[in-house]
This record gives structure tokens, sequence and C-alpha cells, in this order.
């Protein structure tokens, strides 16, 4: 069964403010929220299942690498910046090539199926060289799955409701939290119940599931950036201005890696708490961050994105003040309500920022943004080695201070005007078939 794209529009005119000559008939759609909803269902189950797959074994790979593998402490670290390398360089090699091909459903199935033989491979392999070549291929591709998912996303709310985008974006972006709130619980579950061979098991499973709904019900989807002999070369240069918006979120990624590292040693040798306060302390951010981000979705619509997310890189300077100057576990746990928001806000929506600026390049605006994730858990290693050394507060003070040059660079960078993607020629061309 295919997806019916079909929807109730009507027709307007628009200029493009380059002569007469230049009046275009847009389509413009009038999608009902539920029908959007039902459309999306399907990648949200990709988003739910592959969410789930990442949580189970993303905590737990140093263990794994420690305990099932018995690597020594430079193989666990060469792991993990081969893992991180990897995975930014396939993401952006498969980024710069979805969007000339209408092969956007193609890549999600492929990074599933990569997936689930990477980890289903690791639940009977257990020879470190083995795991660290499908790491660097299998695990590598499969990483690829969550800019595409949002890529493909945006192709699909862009074509039947622009004014949209951001809250499906930043909705799907709560499917994703969810996924790890659960995940690890799971994860912990199975550990008690069998072993290794069962998480990445699972894992391989829900990989296969997310295959599984790709190849029935997702369409594929258009090349957004396909040539066109009426276009003229189509550039694929990023905005100058994208330079310092990605250096500023690859901050606040490291400033939140680094927090979270540091979270459990600093409860316990700083607050006199436990780890179990670390713990309810990280889970009650991440509880408050899914309301956040549909809260902030539904307020995209009405306020611009730039805003929102420089209010929340605000939340973020003051939560790292907070938790610098926390002197007991209740002042820290109060201070979650700004990280929250921060997350949300920044995580939520940072993708549509970024892809508003290149609307002809989902794939690869997409890529660009997630691949601060990676950057960020390389950049927070050092300094985590820093805050071992001289006192795990040292920790909020450096993310303080990576969150006030983030807000910074943030602010000084400015996108377009009106914050929204501008009509591409494929648009106004579908419009014109529709119509």
């Amino acid at each position: 069964m295919q997806l019916n794209f079909s929807a109730c529009r009507k027709t307007v005119t628009t200029t493009t403010g380059r002569g007469p000559e230049q009046v275009r008939t847009r389509n413009v759609r009038a999608v009902s929220l539920p029908s959007l909803t039902r459309r999306l269902f399907p990648l949200g189950l990709v988003f739910l299942t592959s969410g789930i797959a990442t949580a189970v074994v993303g905590p737990f790979l140093g263990l794994f690498l420690s305990t099932a593998v018995d690597a020594s402490p430079v193989q666990v670290t060469v792991f993990l910046m081969v893992a991180s390398l990897s995975g930014v360089a396939m993401s952006w090699a498969i980024g710069r090539i979805s969007d000339r091909r209408p092969m956007r459903r193609l890549l999600l199935v492929v990074a599933a199926l990569a997936g689930c033989v990477g980890t289903g491979l690791t639940a009977v392999v257990r020879d470190y060289w083995v795991l660290l070549a499908l790491t660097a291929t299998a695990t590598a591709i499969a990483g690829s799955l969550y800019p595409q998912s949002f890529a493909y996303a945006r192709q699909v709310l862009q074509r039947d409701d622009p004014s949209r985008a951001a809250m499906g974006i930043s909705t799907l972006r709560t499917v994703f939290s969810i996924a790890w709130v659960g995940g690890p619980t799971l994860a912990a579950f199975l550990l008690e119940a069998g072993d290794f061979s069962w998480v990445y098991g699972a894992a391989a499973l829900m990989y296969l599931i997310a295959a599984l709904v790709a190849i029935r019900w997702l369409p594929e989807m258009e090349a957004p950036a396909s040539p066109r002999a009426e276009d003229g070369p189509v550039s694929s240069r990023a905005p100058r201005v994208l330079i310092p918006i990605l250096v500023g979120f690859t901050l606040l990624q490291t400033a939140m890696v680094l927090g979270v590292q540091a979270m459990p040693l600093f409860t316990s040798t700083e607050l006199n708490g436990s780890i179990g306060d670390a713990g309810l302390i990280l889970g009650l951010c991440a509880a408050l961050e899914i309301p956040l981000m549909l809260g902030f979705g539904w307020l995209s619509t009405r306020v611009p994105l730039r805003v929102i997310i420089l209010a929340g890189t605000v939340c973020a300077v003051i939560y790292q003040a907070l938790a610098l100057s926390a002197t007991s576990i209740w002042m820290l746990t109060a201070a979650q309500l700004p990280n929250a928001l921060f997350i949300a806000a920044t995580s939520g929506l940072g993708i549509s920022y970024v892809q508003d600026m290149m609307p002809r390049f989902p794939g690869r605006a997409t890529t660009m943004f997630t691949n601060t994730f990676p950057i960020g858990n390389i950049l927070a290693a050092p300094l985590f080695g820093l805050s071992q050394q001289y006192g795990f507060r040292l920790a909020f003070g450096l993310n303080l201070g990576l969150c006030v040059l983030g807000l910074v660079l943030l602010a000084l960078a400015r996108s377009r005007p009106a914050d929204t993607p501008q009509p591409t020629n494929f648009d106004q061309e579908k419009a014109t078939e529709q119509a």
C-alpha cells in the first residue's frame, strides 16, 4: 500500500521580484494536522525502532568492549574514536549524494539493513579487529539513517504543509527521545536476563523492522536538487553563514556531552550524592525534554526559529552557571528545567533551522547538523580528562565558557530575515503540475 500524498489545495500567484515574466503559480496545500500525522506515522515507526536500536547499545558500548571483548583502555579509546570519525565521514558522503537522485527511501532501507547486519554480527562476534571493521563500515552506514530520516521528513512536510515543517521535525525528534528514555532500561533488563548477545540481537531486530517499514510504507521521494535545464547549474556550496552556526551548535553539543559524562562523578564527589541521584537528575531532564520539544514545535509556527534557538541557548548559559555554583543535589535538580529548555530548543529545532538555509539540499543540511553530535563527543573527551585531574566542577565551568561562545556565534550569524526557506524551482514545478 502506497501512501497517498494528495491533499486539498488551492492555487495562488507569487512573484519572484525579477520582472513580470517571472510570475509563477505555486501550490499551497491546506493539510489538516491529523492527515499530516497519518502520513508521518510510518516514518515515526522508523524513528522509534532505529532509536531503540541505538539506545540499547550506545550507553553500554564501553562496558561491552571492556568485559565481553576484553579490550584494553587504549583499544577502547581507539574504537570509540573510529566509531565517531567513520560515522561522520560516512554520513557526510551519503548526504552529499542523497539530494541529487530519487533515492532517499533506498538510503533509509540500506542504512537500516546495514545496522541489522552490524548489530547481528556483533551479537556473536567477539574479535576486536572484526568488530572495529564492522564499526567503520556497517555501523557507520547505519549512522546515516538518522539524518536521512529527517531529510525524508523535511521533503514530506515541505511538499504537504511547509508552515508545519519545523513542528513535524520537532515531533519526530521527540519520538527519538522517547526511544532513548526506554532503550537503556530495556538493555539493562536484557543484560540481566542474558548477555550482550541478547542486547545486540534486539538491536538487529529493531533495525530489521525499520527496514521493513521503509520498504512497505514509505514511497520514494523526488530529488530536490536534481539538475534541470531551465535552472542552470545547481550549486551545492553551503551558505557562509552556516560556518559560525555549525561551530556554535558543535560547542553546545560538546557542553551537553561533557555535562552528561561528568554528572555521576560530580554528584558523588562534589555534592555528596550518589550514582542513583545522578540517574534521577538525568531522567528528569529527559522527561522534561519531551513535552518541551512538542511545545517548541507548536511555537515554531508562530515565532521565528532563530528566536527560539537563541532563547534556548540563553537557557544553556543559565543552566551551566547554576550547575557550576550548585552546592546540593536539590539545586542541581532544580536546574534541570533550563537544561531541558536548552536541549529541547536546540536539538528539536536546530535541524529545521539548518535545513531552512539549504532548502534544495535537505540531506546534506541535516547531515551537517547531526554531525555536530559525534564531533562534540570527540571534543568532550579531553575536557573530561581535565575534569578528572582538577575536579568535576571544572567540567561545568568549561561548559559555561562553551555555551557563552556558542551563544555569541549564533547571535552574530544571521540567516534569511524570515528564517524560512524560499520557494524552490522544484516546489514551483510540482505546484504547476498539480494545479
